[in-house]
């Protein structure tokens, strides 16, 4: 189980990464995280950047170092961080990497009620989901394959997981859609005898316990 962490937001993750490397100022800690590509892969909420940089240097994670001032720009103050939060990006990294987690996909949300849907509006649907996926994940490997040779892949491991998990959702989502076109999907008739005679998920469920009409009884 996740631990409760003192500042749990993943960008508070981001930002200590970063700062990792160097002290900053907050203008530069966001340039910093769209440069290494950080909003992307940790879901950034800009608009949080300066409560989670408070909340870090609230606990002990980041401390001030000093300010400075860039023309008439109102002064900056810089941060670096601490031991505890070096030892904290280090300890939470370990849980990631270690510890799967359930998350919350959208993709998921809309299987579990992909009965509302008749099977045939479902395959149109998952056709136009595959085209996307595939176009996403040639993007995708175009791009990585540019960056091989100019960025170290230890800096691109994120980038492969991405594409292979995209991939693998190409490859299942073709396989459902297959599955519902070849009628080897089952149950798949009282699937669409549910919207075409208007059946109540309560009858639905009761067809598949006492078999689909017409079908022959299993064997003792």
């Amino acid at each position: 189980m996740a631990r409760k962490r003192k500042v749990g937001n993943l960008m508070a993750l981001a930002v200590l990464s970063v700062l990792a490397i160097q002290p900053m100022h907050r203008y530069e800690i966001a340039g910093k995280l769209r440069e290494f590509g950080k909003d992307h892969d940790m879901g950034v909420k800009w608009g949080s950047l300066y409560t989670v940089v408070d909340n870090l240097t609230k606990h002990g994670f980041l401390e001030i170092t000093g300010s400075e001032r860039d023309g008439a720009r109102p002064e900056r103050t810089i941060y670096r961080i601490t031991d505890a939060g070096r030892a904290e990006l280090a300890d939470w990294t370990r849980e990631l990497i270690s510890d799967p987690e359930p998350e919350q996909r959208p993709f998921m949300a809309g299987l579990s009620v992909v009965s509302v849907l008749p099977p045939d509006d479902v395959i149109e649907l998952l056709t136009a989901r595959i085209a996307k996926l595939e176009a996403r994940s040639t993007a995708g490997r175009t791009q990585l394959a540019a960056l091989k040779g100019a960025v170290p892949h230890l800096f691109l491991v994120e980038e492969d997981y991405e594409l292979t998990m995209l991939e693998a959702e190409t490859a299942w989502a073709r396989a459902l859609r297959d599955s519902l076109v070849d009628g080897s999907f089952p149950e798949v008739e009282l699937w669409r005898s549910y919207h075409r005679d208007g059946l109540t998920p309560a009858e639905a469920v009761e067809q598949v316990k006492g078999g689909m009409p017409g079908a022959q009884p299993p064997p003792d």
